[in-house]
């Protein structure tokens, strides 16, 4: 009898019980960083609550289809792994200048397509690239992105950035009350609630934060029942050449995140991404982005506070982060329901992501033991790459005083190490040695020996 071969757990379709559970949590995990960026665009802008709220569904509508086209893949686009797609951080403050230095809506979105469209093109070069992101290098990546991420969690506990109980003593309990309730799931619980800690924390903090008053759903009364976006609802997007420089500049931003994001998803799940992987997961970002400049919002990426849930979790089917797009797909038609999400209260969010980020920081460690650093420079690659991302993060102005260019580049902690990581690396261990210190030969990819992904 011929036998079946294995299914890698990455293409396993969980009972649909479970796809509903697992991917409620992811969507629940990403939603407040979803939204963000559309609500501070659009509030820079001085848009009214009804476009705002135009911009929120779309954003949500179209996060959906990312990570669909991510995760289930067609033809020479998506990575296929349980990677989650939203709008980057990154493109935050350019598209602001755009939209408020007399380009508005058009003018970002003419420049949102065009870097989409370059993502598609140069995402093979970036597969190439592969060869220099060995464990070093990923290792201290993904730990750069775990520590980024924290004081996302931080804001969220203590109230949300801006909040008016900001570090207010009742915030952070319900933070500590939900931590503490995803601890004890996870340890004590039974094998598949333990895979939905994050979840059970969630609407337990939920649950208790009600009677307390830390929500309230009057914004759901007032939403509507359905909401379907049309293409250039707010004009036909205008190409000025200024606006795609930067937003071509915040396009080689993202790549290089995304490029940390889906090689830390990689070793989490036990699939080693590839060059033809790699640069397939890049058209995937650069076609959602074209996707976003179309239909009224903004550039696409890989979601880092998805990564820590796949490794808290353990659940590597990508399959169920396909059913969380499909979730936010029916968000962005119905914002009643996207109403009923967005009341979960910023500290319940704070204490789930503690855990969730500190994962993926813990990720990094875990790829760092397999690093030889005895009598080679490697300790200090680390050691650079790790405080150069970490500097933007503890003093979020300190290159205020640079070109835009420059601030859009290192003002992102996960892109500011990743770069220095890179080079570093090539600088002490792919150099010609000098002075009688032989660099440690070259490290091997990800996942041991060398990477033979096809050409992308």
């Amino acid at each position: 009898m011929a036998s079946t071969a294995p299914v890698h757990p990455v293409d396993e379709v969980p009972p649909v019980r479970q796809l509903a559970a697992f991917g409620i949590q992811h969507v629940l995990a990403m939603y407040a960083g979803a939204v963000a960026v559309p609500l501070i665009v659009g509030g820079a802008m001085k848009l009214s609550p009804a476009d705002l709220a135009y911009l929120i569904t779309a954003d949500l509508l179209v996060c959906g289809i990312a990570t669909l086209i991510q995760c289930v893949g067609f033809w020479r686009f998506g990575v296929r792994l349980p990677i989650m797609q939203g709008c980057t951080f990154a493109a935050v403050s350019p598209m602001v200048l755009i939209g408020t230095t007399g380009g508005g809506l058009p003018a970002i979105y003419g420049s949102v397509i065009v870097a989409g469209l370059a993502i598609v093109l140069l995402a093979p070069v970036f597969g190439r690239l592969l060869r220099f992101f060995p464990p070093l290098v990923t290792g201290t990546v993904i730990l750069v992105i775990g520590l980024s991420l924290l004081p996302v969690a931080g804001n969220w506990a203590a109230g949300g950035a801006g909040s008016k109980d900001f570090g207010e003593q009742k915030n952070l309990a319900l933070a500590a009350f939900v931590l503490a309730v995803v601890l004890v799931v996870q340890r004590f619980g039974p094998a598949f609630l333990s895979r939905i800690a994050v979840l059970i924390g969630i609407v337990v903090g939920l649950v208790v934060a009600v009677p307390f008053g830390f929500t309230d759903f009057g914004g759901v009364r007032d939403a509507d029942w359905l909401g379907i976006s049309t293409p250039f609802h707010f004009g036909a997007p205008a190409f000025e050449a200024s606006a795609i420089v930067s937003m071509l500049v915040v396009a080689l931003v993202t790549m290089t995140e995304t490029t940390g994001d889906l090689i830390a998803v990689g070793e989490m799940t036990g699939r080693r991404v590839e060059a033809r992987s790699l640069a397939d997961g890049l058209r995937a970002d650069g076609l959602s982005t074209v996707l976003g400049g179309v239909f009224n919002t903004f550039p696409y990426t890989a979601y880092a506070q998805n990564v820590g849930l796949v490794g808290m979790t353990r659940v590597r089917s990508r399959w169920v982060v396909a059913t969380a797009g499909g979730i936010l797909v029916l968000l962005g038609l119905l914002p009643k329901l996207g109403a009923v999400v967005a009341a979960v209260p910023a500290p319940v969010l704070g204490g789930a992501g503690l855990v969730m980020f500190g994962t993926v920081a813990a990720s990094g460690l875990r790829t760092l033991a397999r690093v030889d650093f005895e009598d080679n420079h490697n300790l200090t690659v680390v050691a650079v790459s790790v405080a150069i991302g970490m500097l933007p993060v503890g003093v979020p102005t300190i290159y205020e005083k640079f070109p835009d260019w420059f601030q859009t580049v290192m003002n992102s902690g996960i892109s500011a190490g990743c770069v220095t990581a890179i080079v570093l690396n090539l600088v002490f261990n792919h150099l010609p040695a000098q002075g009688g210190s032989a660099p440690e030969a070259a490290t091997p990819p990800a996942g041991g020996g060398e990477s033979r992904g096809e050409a992308a």
